[in-house]
């Protein structure tokens, strides 16, 4: 029987102890890692630094893949921080692993669509932010939803409502699949003993690894697409 998520009360709102602990680890890493890569900064990098640095150059791509330099400068730190946050959420899960009684105390943060959505909204509170700033409010509406013509209105703000679902779910759906499809491999060998555990295990340890590189795609798409929106936003049509 599958395990049922951990739940706290406070102040009559619900929240998922498995979600509050990886997210908190998920912070912790990310932020460690920033921190011991960016220390000693030289110009003989060691291992950490280089792939700090290298971790910062391809998010930087991705920004400039859809923005102007300029624009850019204002988005590399968030979607560098967007990223590897996703990153370290997306597998995550696949390294720890912890169940007492009929509860789990653990699982990938970005499992939840919880979290998915708040990430997707976050996104999009800043790419309207940005539309706005850049081109006073008039500017925004005029360029967001009556260009090229005032009769795209209504599918633009369709749009709006989409961009954000999808973005938010396009995510949680392949961490989610993957999660469940390592639980059933993991119910897989104990079903018949023996037989089953030793065809489990390299089965378990191939699933692993493409689920890792699924979370890097992800964590991939989901900042491309990022900037996308932003760009939406903050470029003439």
């Amino acid at each position: 029987m599958e395990a049922l998520p951990k739940t706290i009360e406070f102040f009559g709102l619900s929240f998922s102890v498995p979600i509050l602990l990886s997210c908190l680890v998920t912070l912790l890493a990310v932020t460690i890692f920033s921190i011991v890569s960016a220390r000693n900064v030289s110009m003989k990098p060691g291992k950490m630094q280089n792939v700090f640095e290298s971790l910062m150059d391809f998010t930087k791509g991705i920004v400039n893949s859809a923005v102007d330099e300029e624009t850019g400068k204002s988005y590399y730190l968030y979607v560098f921080s967007l990223f590897s946050f996703i990153l370290i959420a997306n597998i995550v899960g696949l390294v720890i692993y912890f169940h007492y009684g009929e509860h789990s105390y653990f699982a990938s943060p970005t499992a939840s669509p919880v979290v998915c959505l708040a990430l997707s909204l976050m996104t999009t509170l800043i790419a309207h932010y940005s539309g706005v700033q850049k081109m006073g409010f008039k500017g925004y509406i005029k360029n967001s939803y009556l260009s090229p013509m005032s009769l795209m209105l209504p599918i633009k703000l369709i749009e709006e409502f989409t961009n954000t679902i999808t973005l938010a779910f396009r995510l949680y759906g392949n961490i989610y699949a993957g999660e469940v499809l390592l639980g059933l491999i993991v119910m897989f060998s104990s079903s018949f003993g023996i037989l089953t555990y030793i065809f489990a295990i390299p089965l378990g340890i191939v699933w692993q690894g493409f689920s890792v590189v699924i979370g890097a795609i992800q964590a991939y798409v989901f900042c491309t697409l990022t900037m996308v929106y932003i760009a939406h936003k903050v470029e003439h049509e």
